[in-house]
């Protein structure tokens, strides 16, 4: 008896061990997939196991099954296409969400089209309040042509449509604003207010303000439209930040952005972002720059860095400037003048002295260093100070400054990028935006040899990292991923210079793991890979083997954050 029963509990013990499952087993796991996972050691699988908010393993099917346990979630991906989330690696946040509330104006392609919609927006206003909106460019009107000295159309038409209500639409490249009289009048602008520094009110020949400010200028209509909310108190404000901020992460969700990368906020918008994610209101992984006067600045980067905060590891270890303005609007600042304006050469919109002292402010508070510069002489001042900060090049390789944008370079300024170890933090949709009206900005010759320079870049050694610049440009990142494979877009007959284009891999790599290493996530983020944040998107389109023409009609079907899906397509 003793015998047999001692047989019965083996064979108990025998039983229950064979239950057992695994030390590690996933939550989820995706499989019958086409993975593509960024990571060069590991960079094909068809399935992807996660645990919590990582990656536990990501492999073949055969592999990744055993981590099955009995409250595994198990996903038939259908062989569609798996991919890390994408990174916005350049964009304006907040600036995107209240964009969302505004008048778009970036598919106008007309100023009669314009004025339309700003009739119909003042009739739908109070008189008095502001009519706004952004997005509009004047090299995209197909009814409008500029006149010699008059590259914008005068306001009067804009002042006939709202004669009582003041009207402030901001140009698409965010450097420039056109404005109306009652908008005007409000501001006290007239024929003998200056230009500012760094700064143009457009005029006619007779000396009268057209109703167009660049760059700096634009603070003067600013002031005025901000006396209108100047009585709102800092519950209202904080109220509207959180607004806008959701309002951006449901629409960065859609597009399958799982990290942003802010290009500019200030200590009070961070605080509200900041609040926002500790109480597990705002998801996005916010990586953000701080973006104030140098004088502001250097009291505030005693509360930085703010290093992974909350769940979605909030973050803020980086200094913004900006040195000069937008090539559209004639801002951006060259070396040698505009081709169809001879008298101008762009803004140095900031002092080449408060430029310097950011830059040690960096160094000596161990944050990036990142500098809107679009023009060749903008660029080539930046890698001048980069390189002058830094006594030892190593340091400064080690530190990835940034250059924001770096649209168009002198040919001797290429290979500095590499030497440098200077980031290039570009916008391949801002290539084919543009296109239609850069050759008349810098001639044929420039264009060739100096604009958009991803392959030369990418050639010599440089990380090139990609986003939107949204609200400059629309967030919809297959657009971005198709104009670098194709440097062409529906208003162009020719792509611009081909010989610049990207492979289809290094375009994904643009907009994934170049921008992690651009914001020192790469050990979080960026790629598929085990013990990295389970951050993917599901895809209804292979964009490693699709038709070009197939890139921007991709559409997201899951995106998964942590390991939760945020967002899923709404016929699937």
């Amino acid at each position: 008896m003793i015998r047999i029963a001692f047989v019965c509990l083996l064979g108990s013990a025998i039983l229950l061990a064979s239950c057992e499952e695994p030390g590690e087993i996933a939550d989820i796991v995706i499989h019958n997939a086409f993975i593509l996972t960024m990571d060069k050691e590991n960079p094909g699988a068809t399935a992807v196991a996660i645990r919590g908010d990582k990656i536990l393993e990501v492999g073949e099917d055969e592999d990744v099954m055993g981590l099955i346990g009995h409250g595994t979630e198990v996903i038939d991906a259908g062989g569609d296409f798996i991919m890390p989330g994408l990174i916005e690696g350049h964009g304006h946040y907040l600036g995107f969400g209240r964009s969302l509330q505004e008048m778009n104006l970036l598919e106008v392609d007309s100023w009669q089209e314009l004025l339309e919609m700003v009739a119909a927006e003042a009739e739908s206003l109070e008189p008095g309040r502001w009519v706004t909106g952004r997005g509009w460019h004047q090299d995209k009107w197909a009814d409008f042509e500029p006149e010699p000295g008059m590259p914008y159309p005068p306001h009067d038409a804009l002042s006939a449509v709202s004669p009582e209500n003041p009207v402030v639409l901001v140009h698409a490249s965010g450097h420039g604003l056109i404005a109306n009289a009652r908008a005007m009048e409000l501001g006290g602008i007239d024929r003998e207010t200056p230009d500012p520094e760094g700064g143009t009110i457009r005029r006619n020949e007779a000396g009268d303000p057209i109703g167009v400010f660049e760059e700096t200028a634009m603070g003067l209509i600013r002031e005025a439209y901000q006396e209108q909310t100047a009585d709102a108190t800092a519950v209202d404000a904080e109220v509207e930040i959180r607004e806008v901020a959701l309002r951006a992460q449901e629409e960065a969700f859609r597009y399958g952005i799982t990290s942003f990368q802010d290009a500019g906020l200030n200590m009070g918008e961070i605080a509200v972002l900041k609040k926002m994610v500790q109480e597990g209101e705002l998801d996005l992984r916010l990586w953000v720059m701080l973006l104030e006067p140098y004088d502001v600045m250097r009291e505030s980067v005693e509360q930085l860095p703010i290093e992974r905060v909350g769940a979605s590891g909030f973050t803020v270890a980086a200094l913004k400037a900006f040195n000069d303005g937008a090539l559209g609007s004639y801002g951006a600042l060259l070396l040698e003048p505009y081709s169809d304006r001879p008298s101008e050469s762009g803004h140095l919109v900031t002092s080449e002295e408060e430029l310097r002292n950011i830059a040690a402010l960096a160094r000596d508070n161990d944050l990036q260093y990142c500098v809107h510069a679009i023009g060749d002489r903008a660029n080539r001042m930046m890698l001048d100070i980069y390189e002058e900060t830094f006594d030892d090049p190593e340091e400064l390789r080690a530190a990835r400054w940034r250059i924001e944008h770096a649209q168009h370079l002198h040919p001797d300024d290429l290979p500095r990028f590499g030497e440098l170890g200077i980031i290039a933090a570009m916008q391949t949709v801002h290539c084919t935006s543009d296109a239609p009206f850069v050759e008349t900005r810098l001639g044929p010759e420039r264009a060739e040899e100096g604009a958009y320079m991803w392959r030369a870049l990418i050639d010599s050694g440089v990380l090139v990292s990609n986003g939107t610049d949204v609200p400059v440009e629309r967030i919809n990142p297959f657009e971005g991923l198709y104009a670098a494979v194709t440097r062409k877009s529906d208003r162009m007959d020719e792509p611009f210079y081909p010989d610049q284009v990207m492979t289809r891999l290094e375009a994904l790599e643009s907009y994934t793991i170049n921008n992690a290493i651009a914001a020192f996530e790469d050990d979080i983020k960026g790629s598929l890979t085990a013990g990295k944040l389970a951050d993917l998107i599901i895809l209804d389109t292979n964009l490693l083997e699709c038709d070009d023409s197939d890139i921007r009609s991709a559409r997201v079907r899951k995106t998964v954050l942590g390991g939760e899906v945020v967002y899923r397509l709404e016929d699937d």
